[in-house]
């Protein structure tokens, strides 16, 4: 039989089911892939599909949540089964007894004593957890440079990042490690490593997918998503992510769009496709916006029409972010004290314990940020930042809901640029963060968006974006399926990046590296 790995993860469930599959041949095949690799992706990988890691202590998860575990349903469609898919997940999900640190030396050694309803959910299906992936700290950063277990490598050109904060699960899914990987999205840390790294990036509306066991960076913006080969693959786990809401997540909605499914559609007649000037301005590189260009060209032939939109507070999402996200920062990680779990610094004193735990636990870009949030939350000065913020905010949120009564979907790039060169935007900040400029108006909406790669510019993937109304998935779905088959993508990197070997300080995934 061919390689299974290079199945799409919708043919090798069906290939599962049909037993011309082996679901433990299926999970070793990805085990020696991952374990080989020289990417950095994983910073743990189980030993097989029933690996539990470790026990947790004692009475420790019957402390971790109220009342017994959920149960949760799995779509009835065999087409939609997950049974002996192995999945990526992203450092950040809670998964019990499996180390968890949200790549933070603070969390170093973690092992939750609950699951993440996320992966609860997968696991009802039949999937099985592969690995943890790499990611920057807390999720805070666009390169996967932010993580205390090494910076992710691109597999297209180990020389570059892969975009963040999703950047292993990204990395994974493009360099064949993984079918599927679980990733979040707070302000684009799905789409943006997607598109950076040639695979599918696909973000839920804010509230369809429960919260409960992700790690918090900014609890109203973290949204759980997908990153997969292909459209089809992102719309398969999607469906086993939805559901009921949660009540042990107070941002919780349940799903409340049309059913959900594998999309099928090969034209787009009649969607209105909105492209909104304003965005697409100074900051582009040319051949991002000529790959940009070539695929509103090929959704005209498949039926669309293209209308010119704009959305005009959207230019400030960059500034009215990085006051919000910062400010909730501040605040989730406040729990961070070593007191209560993580790693604690020898100290003599109370206030010692905390600032030094503090100190040593986080990283140079957590710090900055709880330090930007802490200010803008401070007396004096709350109205004056976070609450201009937060209005801001809802100009945006009115901006999307305007368009929407004009098109169907908005398209944009998804990153202005390609992947950029490791260490080359640590030092500066400004221009590290301008890479979410097209990816964070749609998370301060809340509505749902996925990148779908749309070609190459200098041989390095180039990302597009489409985004919906609130449960808007279904038809995103269809619309990037029609276009991904015209587009005709090929995403396989270069057998070992354009370094034309593997890159350097990649950590040894067997040992966990050092995670365990």
């Amino acid at each position: 039989m061919t390689d299974p790995t290079t199945l799409s993860a919708v043919d090798q469930v069906a290939a599962l089911r049909a037993g011309d599959l082996d679901a433990a041949g299926l999970f070793a095949a990805y085990r020696e892939r991952a374990a080989a690799d020289d990417t950095n992706s994983f910073t743990w990988l189980a030993d097989g599909p029933d690996d539990a890691a470790a026990a947790v202590p004692d009475g420790a998860r019957a402390r971790s949540v109220d009342g017994p575990e959920p149960t949760f349903d799995v779509p009835a469609d065999d087409a939609l089964s997950v049974r002996g898919l192995p999945v990526a997940v992203k450092d950040l999900f809670c998964v019990t007894g499996v180390p968890t640190a949200s790549c933070s030396e603070l969390l170093r050694g973690y092992r939750p004593p609950h699951t993440a309803t996320a992966v609860a959910r997968l696991q009802a299906g039949g999937a099985t957890v592969l690995g943890k992936t790499n990611q920057d700290e807390f999720a805070m950063g666009s390169s996967n440079e932010n993580s205390a277990f090494g910076a992710v490598l691109n597999p297209w050109d180990r020389t570059r990042v892969p975009g963040g904060s999703s950047g292993g699960s990204a990395a994974a899914v493009a360099a064949g490690l993984a079918p599927v990987a679980l990733g979040t999205d707070t302000g684009g840390s799905v789409r943006q490593p997607a598109a950076l790294c040639g695979v599918v990036g696909l973000k839920p509306t804010y509230g369809s997918v429960s919260r409960f066991g992700m790690i918090a960076f900014a609890s109203s913006l973290d949204q759980a998503g997908v990153l997969a080969r292909d459209v089809r693959d992102a719309a398969l786990v999607l469906a086993h992510l939805t559901g009921a809401a949660d009540p042990r997540d107070s941002t919780s909605i349940g799903w409340q769009g049309d059913a959900l499914g594998l999309p099928s559609a090969d034209r787009l007649d009649g969607l209105r496709i909105g492209v909104p000037t304003d965005l697409l301005g100074e900051g582009i590189d040319p051949g991002v916006r000529a790959s940009f260009d070539a695929a509103l060209r090929t959704a005209e032939e498949l039926g669309a029409s293209i209308v010119e939109i704009t959305l005009p507070h959207a230019r400030h999402a960059l500034a009215a972010y990085y006051v919000i996200a910062p400010a909730e920062a501040s605040s989730n990680l406040a729990r961070f004290d070593g007191v209560r779990y993580g790693n604690r610094a020898a100290a003599d004193d109370l206030v010692s314990l905390y600032t030094r735990t503090r100190h040593d636990g986080f990283g140079p870009e957590v710090r900055r940020r709880i330090m930007l949030g802490t200010f803008a939350l401070s007396a004096g000065y709350y109205d004056a930042y976070y609450g201009r913020a937060q209005q801001v905010r809802t100009k945006v949120v009115e901006d999307f809901a305007t368009a929407h009564e004009q098109v169907d979907l908005i398209a944009t790039p998804t990153s202005p640029t390609v992947a950029w060169g490791l260490g080359e935007r640590t030092d500066d900040p400004w221009a590290m963060y301008r890479a979410d400029v097209m990816t964070l108006p749609q998370s301060l909406a809340g509505v749902p968006a996925i990148s779908i790669p749309c070609g190459l510019d200098d041989g390095l993937p180039v990302g597009l974006q489409l985004s919906g109304p609130a449960f808007g998935e279904p038809r995103i779905l269809d619309a990037a399926h029609a276009l991904e088959r015209a587009i005709g993508f090929d995403g396989t990197p270069p057998r070992s990046g354009r370094t034309g070997e593997g890159g350097a300080g990649g950590a040894d995934a067997t040992s966990g590296g050092g995670a365990a």
